[in-house]
């Protein structure tokens, strides 16, 4: 399909006017396998899950395979201050899957372009596209294969391109290493439009640039990711904490443990010591039947309390009583309160999807389309306890119309050579403040929180690094990536000396790097 004349006034950017001519030279100089929308039906991609941002791209380009992204890249690099974004499943929060008078280009039409079962000496991987949601990849190769990646995020309604854009965690990050540790090949349409396949070995400062890139190195069209067997089921349990120190100390004790000695899955939350049914005691419990009960709780407990959450991997042919003994003896060293443990079996499948049903509940409630002004961070161990006492304690205590996770990552299992920026230590914690604006604070008051947060954070000389990170100003991203910077300014600039790949606050914008 040749991409017809457009014929519109291009808006102003950041970097001022593009020239009408622009338009009429893109489109005369494409010839695509996919389709081009425009007006009304660039709508989806004004916007994205966060709610906070809302810009009208010129184009949302809709390809048929690496081809065509290469043919708009290349063409888009021809017209001064033209910028293109990928868009996955439009779940960013701050604008990053969009642009301004730019080029939009929805990856999930090449979802069936790739899925494919490797067997590579003896160890498994899939080869799928970049556009494919997690959770088809998780119930493909489930179903087809008995096998399964290693690591996730908790919501899989996510592309494979757009969490190995960032890094991809959640509670089995502490034995795999995120997702970019999962990950054998990739294939990068760079900012130049080359298509450029890259390992470890075959072009490996870009396939390890582009591994928690920000999409600032190009576009993932493909993924290589490592399998391991699925298993059939799992034992989810939730158990509660009136003291940080205990709750932090039975964490770390969990994720620190060798392969086989703990559970498969160890995450936690933080939620308010009161009958609200978003953070208060109402939203611990897993079985529906059992309430929480209250009455258990010290008189000692503060403001808010903690909830450890592990899940065990067991098999359908295993003997119920063997699963029973093999979950009492992991949790016989826990401090949690007595009394204050829930527990469900469910297939591995169903446990992986467990947000999907969530979601299912906000959309049928109309919650899910409210603004999200969530704030991701990773804080170093050291720091830990202080975050607690000011922000858990005082700044959130009273809830923030969504979950409050917490719980602790292992340095070593992530691969440095990546574009990622950790704390210092070895063990440091994810915190996320997932807000729905719907049933708590207003927009303006949970962003105005956020920054207030993070502002402490500077302030008190806090070891932390925002993750999905998303700054305006060179002085910030260089903070943020510290001794990394120069490196991930050079990588940026042997694959993109135009920078036209700007998802959301652009950190490669021209004035950003004079």
């Amino acid at each position: 399909m040749r991409i017809a004349y457009l014929d519109r006034t291009v808006h102003e950017t950041d970097g001022g006017p593009k020239p009408n001519g622009g338009v009429s030279t893109l489109s005369k100089s494409i010839d695509l396998q996919g389709s081009v929308e425009t007006g009304d039906k660039t709508t989806i991609a004004s916007k994205d899950f966060g709610g906070l941002y809302s810009t009208k791209p010129l184009a949302l380009i809709k390809p048929a395979g690496s081809d065509d992204v290469s043919r708009v890249i290349k063409a888009a690099s021809r017209i001064p201050r033209m910028t293109v974004a990928a868009r996955g499943n439009g779940h960013s929060i701050n604008g990053q899957a969009m642009t301004n008078g730019g080029l939009v280009i929805d990856m999930r039409s090449t979802e069936e372009n790739h899925f494919r079962l490797l067997n590579i000496n003896g160890s498994f991987f899939i080869d799928v596209s970049g556009g494919a949601l997690w959770e088809n990849v998780l119930t493909r190769c489930v179903s087809r294969f008995g096998l399964a990646p290693r690591s996730w995020t908790d919501y899989l309604s996510l592309t494979v391109g757009g969490t190995l854009s960032n890094a991809g965690v959640s509670g089995q990050a502490f034995r795999y290493g995120p997702q970019i540790s999962n990950v054998a090949e990739l294939e990068i349409i760079t900012g130049k439009g080359d298509i450029m396949v890259c390992s470890e070995t075959r072009n490996p400062e870009l396939f390890f640039g582009s591994l928690g890139g920000l999409g600032q190195f190009g576009i993932i069209t493909r993924a290589m990711v490592k399998l391991q067997p699925a298993p059939d089921m799992v034992r989810w349990i939730r158990v509660v904490y009136t003291e940080f120190d205990e709750f932090t100390r039975d964490a770390e004790f969990l994720v620190s443990r060798d392969d086989g000695e703990s559970f498969d899955y160890v995450e936690g939350f933080v939620f308010c010591n009161n009958d609200d049914p978003v953070n208060g005691w109402p939203s611990v419990p897993l079985d529906p039947v059992h309430g929480f009960n209250q009455g258990i709780i010290p008189q000692t407990g503060a403001s808010v309390l903690y909830c450890l959450e592990v899940a065990f991997h067991y098999q359908k042919g295993d003997h119920p009583s063997t699963v029973d003994k093999a979950v009492a003896g992991l949790l016989k060293p826990l401090r949690f309160v007595e009394g204050l443990k829930s527990q469900v079996d469910l297939s591995y499948v169903e446990f992986l999807l467990r947000v999907k049903r969530a979601e299912e509940q906000a959309k049928a409630n109309g919650i899910w389309d409210a603004p999200h002004p969530w704030l991701n961070l990773f804080i170093s161990k050291s720091d830990i306890v202080d975050f607690d006492q000011t922000v858990f304690k005082k700044m959130v205590k009273d809830g923030i119309g969504g979950p409050m996770l917490i719980y602790p990552l292992m340095r070593s299992k992530w691969d440095n050579r990546t574009s990622v920026a950790l704390p210092d230590s070895e063990i440091f914690y994810l915190v996320a403040l997932l807000r729905f604006v719907s049933r708590g604070p207003s927009v303006e008051e949970s962003v105005a929180q956020n920054r207030e947060i993070v502002e402490w954070c500077i302030r008190e000389g806090l070891d932390f690094k925002l993750y999905l990170p998303h700054y305006q100003s060179k002085e910030q991203w260089k903070r943020h990536f510290g001794n990394q910077w120069t490196r991930f300014v050079e990588r940026k600039a042997s694959f993109d000396p135009m920078a036209i790949l700007a998802p959301g606050q652009n950190i490669f914008k021209r004035t950003h790097l004079s």
